[in-house]
């Protein structure tokens, strides 16, 4: 069994239910499942979008690399997803990505482990951070904080807020 860290995202339809609805289909496949809070951050690289919903899922799963990359493309497309309609970037009501596996390192045409992207996202290291403050780099041995506190600001928001918090807006 291996710690994995999963990236969701999406900003097109109902991305909660979305979220609800892989949450549900990853609890089959891992033991051990916590899901971050979701945070709204606004759209990178391709702008003109609406913002995203960003959260990150950890557990310990038996499959593979592969397995996983293969279980995660279904329940994208279960909810909807499909690749050759898409943007690069651009819209899209899911979005799995395999942060972390372990500590393993994998470069593959169709499979980079860590993401590529980890370390200049905040929408993925702010809700990796919020469900275990010690993660390091499996390639640096960094602290994942240690990128996070480099990161200029770049939008990223709790999409539901502390009830202690509504109670002073």
């Amino acid at each position: 069994m291996e710690k994995v860290h999963l990236g969701l995202g999406g900003n097109s339809g109902d991305t909660e239910k979305a979220f609800q609805e892989v949450i549900l289909g990853l609890s089959a496949i891992f033991a051990g499942l916590r899901v971050s809070a979701i945070y709204r951050s606004s759209a990178r690289y391709y702008e003109d979008q609406a913002d995203f919903l960003n959260a990150v899922v950890e557990g310990w799963t038996g499959l593979s690399p592969r397995e996983l990359l293969v279980a995660a493309n279904a329940l994208e497309a279960a909810a909807g997803r499909d690749r050759s309609k898409e943007i690069r970037k651009g819209p899209r009501r899911l979005d799995i990505d395999i942060l972390l596996f372990g500590r393993h390192l994998i470069a593959e045409s169709d499979l980079i482990i860590p993401h590529p992207g980890l370390r200049e996202r905040k929408f993925a290291l702010l809700p990796l951070v919020e469900l275990d403050p010690n993660l390091t780099d499996p390639v640096s041995g960094s602290p994942l904080s240690a990128f996070l506190s480099s990161l200029p600001p770049q939008g990223i928001y709790l999409l539901h807020p502390a009830d202690y918090d509504l109670l002073y807006l």
